[in-house]
């Protein structure tokens, strides 16, 4: 009996977790198949149209997303290494080469040895890369800028930490 006793509030403990994890669960699996495939639709179509604002820009220089992505991250790493650089794209270094050839043909970036190990290269923008990044930049600017500014605050939190989630931050 005194078994039973000391294991009933476990029990008891237990099953109040449970019903309030049920409870949080049932809010968070509210979404339906069709309403995660109209989401995920909507990310697709926000990428689409973001970086479609850019292309005309892009295709001015002869370049694509990939080298639009290397712009964005050297002009928010100053200094990057193409290791790190790699880490974040996601890429394989061949893919990153042809971008940086062609970034290097196109006369956007410039390297610098580093001071304790040369085998290591830092890339930049010059002037010229900078110029291509602000104007692809201020055209997606203008898209977003638009969205956040008809958003109030919590919206803007709660996506921001939603897009968090989906890419693992």
């Amino acid at each position: 009996m005194c078994e039973i006793i000391k294991f009933f509030p476990k029990i008891n403990f237990v099953s109040i977790i449970c019903q309030y994890n049920l409870l949080i669960m049932k809010e968070l699996l509210y979404l339906k198949d069709t309403q995660l495939k109209q989401l995920i639709e909507k990310l697709f179509t926000s990428y689409r149209e973001s970086f479609s604002d850019a292309k005309k820009t892009l295709d001015k220089y002869s370049i694509g997303i990939a080298h639009h992505k290397v712009l964005h991250l050297l002009s928010m790493y100053k200094g990057i290494t193409i290791s790190e650089l790699l880490k974040k794209l996601k890429v394989t270094k061949q893919s990153l080469n042809r971008v940086l050839k062609d970034l290097i043909k196109l006369e956007t970036i410039f390297f610098v040895k580093d001071q304790q190990d040369t085998r290591v290269k830092h890339i930049f923008l010059n002037d010229k890369g900078e110029k291509i990044f602000e104007e692809v930049f201020s055209i997606q600017k203008k898209r977003i800028y638009n969205a956040l500014l008809n958003s109030n605050s919590d919206q803007v939190l709660n996506f921001d930490n939603v897009l968090k989630k989906i890419i693992n931050e």
